[in-house]
């Protein structure tokens, strides 16, 4: 009973909520021991709370993850789970993270309970909705950001927020793209909102969010709140790495049509986690003046 909830609660998923600690690196608060513990207990509740929205999206979807050929492999349509069990969970687990929460810090509380909102919302009616959907799902990672600087009591960066705002949608946009590409009619049939999809809108989308994502992150490189507040203008050179990732997930979304999502393909890809890792690592030292 234990395994079948953990695999529901889609512990592969919570790499997502490393953007809580977005923050942490960016507020330079790395070398600091309080703020590392307050982050990693910021992003837990978070992947607890995250966790419950994959139960209550497969509570949601139970019959149709039945109808399709990998998802009724899941623990609740395949009857490993009871859902009774998973929606018991879910009721308890909820309401604790949101009390730790508070506990942590109140204004960091109000986002994670925004979140968990929103999300009940796109469960039940706005993942029907095109464009929205993706819309949706990005501005749960802009709440993730703001929770991470509300945990750290430091002002949230606008800019921050609209590189990743930026990158949600062009990722969220992919994804689709991608299941439209690969899944013809069928697709439909799992994603309700995929029948209103144009390919062609879509593949413009894609690109137009490319160009203007790693604009949004040049301009802010090249910002004088930046060069005052990191005194480099050197992050520029990690466009590099932004450049070479946007191209990559492209690449992944428009040839690998029998990968069931091109962001979890991504995270296999050799070339695309290579490239991640060491623009972080770069970045990282630029911004602390190691480099």
């Amino acid at each position: 009973m234990l395994l079948p909830l953990v695999q529901t609660l889609r512990p592969r998923q919570w790499l997502k909520n490393i953007f809580v600690a977005v923050p942490l690196i960016f507020g330079q608060k790395l070398t600091d021991p309080t703020a590392l513990l307050t982050t990693a207990g910021a992003i837990a509740l978070f992947s607890l709370v995250s966790g419950c929205v994959y139960i209550l999206n497969d509570l949601v979807d139970i019959e149709k993850d039945r109808a399709h050929p990998k998802k009724r492999h899941r623990p609740l349509p395949s009857g490993r789970l009871p859902p009774g069990v998973a929606r018991a969970f879910a009721v308890i687990a909820v309401p604790t993270a949101l009390g730790l929460g508070y506990w942590l810090e109140p204004a960091y509380a109000l986002v994670l309970g925004i979140y968990f909102a929103q999300n009940i919302a796109y469960s039940f009616k706005l993942k029907n909705v095109p464009y929205l959907d993706v819309m949706s799902i990005a501005f749960g990672f802009i709440l993730r950001v703001l929770a991470g600087a509300y945990a750290l009591q430091l002002p949230p960066s606008p800019w921050l927020l609209g590189c990743v705002g930026l990158l949600a949608l062009f990722l969220g946009f992919g994804k689709r793209a991608h299941e439209l590409g690969s899944g013809g009619e069928s697709a439909s049939k799992q994603r309700a909102s995929l029948a209103k999809y144009s390919p062609r809108i879509l593949k413009g989308i894609l690109y137009t969010l490319a160009v203007v994502t790693l604009g949004v992150w040049v301009a802010y490189t090249l910002s004088e709140h930046v060069i005052e507040l990191f005194g480099t203008h050197r992050l520029v050179y990690t466009s590099i790495f932004a450049v070479i990732g946007i191209a990559r997930f492209i690449q992944i979304t428009t040839t690998r049509h029998d990968a069931e999502s091109p962001t979890e393909e991504m995270l296999r890809d050799p070339l695309f986690m290579l490239n991640f890792v060491v623009g972080v690592i770069v970045s990282t030292a630029l911004l602390y003046g190691w480099i």
